[in-house]
């Protein structure tokens, strides 16, 4: 399986006791699936299964009427398309994790 690197934004009405469960209910589900690297913001590396699978997920959480969730699929070749300046750089998946 090929997996390439898709970035899921979310913004969830927490005016409500509702709207907070579901802020935090959608950001567990992310954390299952990538790496937190803004609030609201998860770098995911995802072969379509798993990215089938998290839009089925997330959108049974949200609520489409006060809510908002976007997927963004950079592909493969997503060194070149992201940019990053400042702290809280993201672990790259293809290389190794040595600390």
């Amino acid at each position: 399986m090929i997996s390439i690197l898709v970035v899921i934004t979310y913004d969830v009405n927490t005016e409500t006791a509702a709207g907070r469960k579901r802020l935090r209910h959608v950001a567990k589900e992310c954390v299952n699936y990538g790496q937190r690297v803004q609030n609201s913001v998860f770098e995911c590396y995802l072969d379509a299964g798993q990215l089938l699978r998290v839009k089925h997920d997330l959108l049974k959480i949200i609520d489409e009427e006060t809510d908002s969730l976007r997927f963004y699929q950079l592909g493969n070749a997503y060194k070149e398309k992201v940019e990053h300046y400042g702290v809280k750089r993201s672990i790259q998946h293809d290389e190794p994790l040595i600390f």
